[in-house]
């Protein structure tokens, strides 16, 4: 018991006001062990970070879903295309032939 008070009697006099041990206490818990705690808040950050890059990219990706929409709705030519390409589609005097490549 005497190390603590050795170790306590060490201490600024500031330091050993109960308000600024409680003060400290606080501070430590809220840092390291609270829910909202600056590694959680971090680890948050990080996550909304990756969260905005994945939105850009999914933006993007409506953008041009939205551009090749407008153009299949507009061209019958490129209508035609997609609907051979997708769907197999053929017209009736037609034979569809499927050529897989081998890996």
């Amino acid at each position: 018991m005497s190390l603590l008070s050795a170790i306590y009697n060490s201490l600024p006099h500031w330091l050993r006001n109960r308000y600024v041990l409680s003060g400290l206490a606080f501070f430590l818990w809220i840092l390291l062990f609270d829910s909202n705690s600056l590694l959680s808040q971090m680890r948050m950050r990080s996550q909304v970070k990756e969260m905005l890059i994945k939105e850009a990219f999914y933006q993007r990706e409506i953008q041009q879903s939205n551009r090749e929409l407008k153009e299949l709705l507009t061209n019958n030519a490129t209508l035609e295309k997609f609907a051979r390409e997708h769907y197999l589609m053929k017209r009736p005097n037609e034979d569809v032939f499927i050529i897989v490549e081998e890996e």
